[in-house]
């Protein structure tokens, strides 16, 4: 029996062997429990609320000066055919070029991550009850799934465009440019690998989003402090 620390609880009955019967009754119309009065309108918002604060808040750690860069967990590193290419022009004293490319990088993440939050309001507000009891009976970061499987396609076509002015902006692309052709001028080197570096910007801050997304998830879960809202706190418990 999965400990009850999901995205929004109901009491253990609801989780109880043969809570199939109830879980039913308020899909299908919505039943008081006791002075609680967890019926389908209180679970639906519950949740949704959950849903808000945690992407309200993930929003906000990643779009925060040192979003990225700042959180190794999130970090977008150079690309990998860039690893010999940074050590060698460290090792002639060009490191400022690489650094160049990895803070910028990284900054043009955290501006496109400004589009993420009315794409996930988009979500809460169209999640039905049947997805916040699939939610409810999922893993720890199902609700992160979830957003993950809604979102995604949307949030990619948002970040691109946005990325590509923010790398011309802040000179990634004229730092990745310079970078490659000083690795280039070195004697004995081969040229390197080409890198769609906007693709792979994008690619870095939606993982990163999600990484995040799943870390507030886990907090709502299972620490009464994240609880914030009297309505969290009703739900899920606490002081």
């Amino acid at each position: 029996m999965r400990q009850l620390t999901t995205i929004f609880l109901l009491p253990a009955l609801l989780l109880a062997a043969g809570c199939a019967g109830i879980r039913d009754a308020v899909l299908e119309g919505g039943i008081d429990l006791g002075s609680g009065q967890l019926n389908e309108a209180t679970t639906a918002a519950g949740l949704r609320e959950a849903l808000t604060v945690g992407t309200e808040r993930t929003v906000a750690r990643v779009t925060a000066q040192d979003g990225y860069i700042g959180n190794p967990d999130i970090r977008i590193p150079l690309p990998a055919q860039w690893t010999r290419p940074a050590r060698m022009l460290r090792d002639v004293g060009l490191g400022s070029y690489v650094d160049e490319i990895d803070m910028t990088m990284n900054r043009a993440a955290e501006r496109a991550a400004r589009e993420a939050y009315p794409v996930f309001a988009d979500a809460v507000a169209a999640m039905t009850i049947r997805d916040a009891f699939a939610i409810l009976e999922g893993t720890d970061t199902e609700a992160t799934d979830y957003f993950r499987r809604q979102t995604e396609k949307e949030l990619r076509a948002r970040y691109a465009p946005v990325v590509t002015a923010q790398m011309e902006q802040l000179g990634v692309t004229r730092a990745y440019a310079k970078a490659r052709d000083l690795y280039e001028g070195l004697p004995m080197i081969v040229s390197v690998e080409a890198v769609d570096l906007e693709a792979y910007v994008v690619d870095g801050a939606l993982d990163g989003l999600f990484t995040v997304l799943a870390q507030e998830e886990r907090r709502i879960r299972q620490d009464p402090v994240a609880r914030t809202t009297a309505l969290l706190k009703r739900v899920f418990g606490g002081p």
